[in-house]
């Protein structure tokens, strides 16, 4: 029906009840009496109205409040928290429509819940690694520290090596306090991108000429794809994509191939924006942990073989950067063949 409020279905029933009763009290009047239009007309402007307003009455008090009243819960719920609540009229047009409110209530607030239960354990987790990885440069230099009071700060052959461990340690401390410091900024916005212009290709040889020991003392090559490579100018914050491009190389040094390891960066044209490609030749990434590579302190079975290194945020905070410059970035990886991190700046 496309009314079904309660006076139109008072009105629907009541015809409908009439008609019928009409028919049968006037085959019973021509069977058993002698049939008068007059009698059979006030009984059926009785009976009209007696099945009018019992139908009304019993829709309104029994169906139609109980409807609006779950009209007025789900409203009152979708109402953000603080704001005043307004006076509303829930009278309906349609019954069909309680039905249609009421699943799409259920189904949103269906949603809300598994991603609730997703940030539990998101939270869960992060707490873990948190705890993880800052346990064990703790208690290193809890027993660097006890060691060198218990005798070892007189013993020239340990003190200073001692000392210079706890350095490392405070100093990886440092860098995960910091590191999560910018994450937390960059989610709030309250690092502020200083856009200008210049060329992404230079500052990836910048790069390449910072990491070029580390390379070379892991025996890794660092190359562009091509070496003539062209000026390719974007607009973004220097010093963040700088960071950005550190990390990604780093990233593939690390975990790059051991014999013959390999680091090629390559520039694509697409209209608004330049593609930028950071490929390695290592072991690749198993298809079931790419989705968590940009999760803080995420690290792939191959990571976790390894010694570690690091803060553990670099990727997280890579997203953050390019999140912050309204592009995107995203990976792909194929076992025992490479990885390759791709993101997008906007071209000038």
């Amino acid at each position: 029906m496309n009314h079904t409020d309660p006076g139109q279905l008072a009105l629907k029933a009541a015809f409908l009840v009439t008609v019928i009763f009409s028919f049968l009290f006037g085959v019973l009047m021509e069977v058993f009496f002698e049939f008068k239009i007059l009698p059979l007309i006030i009984i059926d402007v009785l009976l009209f109205t007696f099945v009018f307003l019992v139908f009304r009455y019993t829709l309104e008090k029994f169906i139609y409040q109980k409807i609006r009243l779950i009209y007025k819960t789900i409203y009152n719920l979708k109402r953000p928290k603080g704001t005043k609540s307004e006076k509303r009229d829930y009278e309906m047009n349609s019954i069909e429509n309680a039905n249609k409110e009421v699943s799409e209530w259920a189904e949103k607030k269906k949603t809300e819940i598994e991603e609730l239960k997703k940030a539990e354990i998101y939270r869960r987790e992060f707490l873990g690694n948190i705890y993880h990885e800052l346990k064990n440069p703790i208690f290193n230099i809890q027993g660097y520290v006890l060691t060198l009071l218990d005798g070892g700060l007189e013993d020239p052959t340990i003190n200073r090596e001692y000392l210079i461990r706890t350095k490392k340690s405070i100093n990886r401390m440092i860098s995960i306090v910091e590191d999560l410091e910018t994450i937390s900024n960059l989610e709030i916005s309250q690092i502020q991108m200083k856009m200008v212009r210049f060329d992404v290709v230079e500052l990836t040889r910048e790069v390449f000429d910072f990491l070029e020991f580390k390379a070379k003392k892991k025996k890794k090559e660092l190359m562009l794809a091509s070496k003539d490579e062209k000026p390719v100018f974007v607009i973004a914050d220097k010093n963040w994509i700088r960071q950005v491009m550190v990390n990604l190389v780093d990233n593939s040094i690390k975990y790059g191939s051991s014999k013959d390891g390999k680091t090629k960066v390559s520039f694509f044209d697409m209209d608004e924006n330049i593609l930028i490609e950071v490929t390695d030749n290592g072991s690749g990434v198993a298809p079931d942990e790419i989705p968590r590579v940009f999760e803080r302190f995420y690290r792939t079975h191959d990571a976790r073989s390894r010694e570690k290194s690091g803060s553990g945020l670099g990727l997280s905070i890579v997203k953050h950067i390019i999140e912050a410059h309204d592009q995107t970035i995203n990976v792909r990886s194929s076992l025992g063949v490479g990885t390759t991190f791709a993101f997008t700046l906007k071209k000038v």
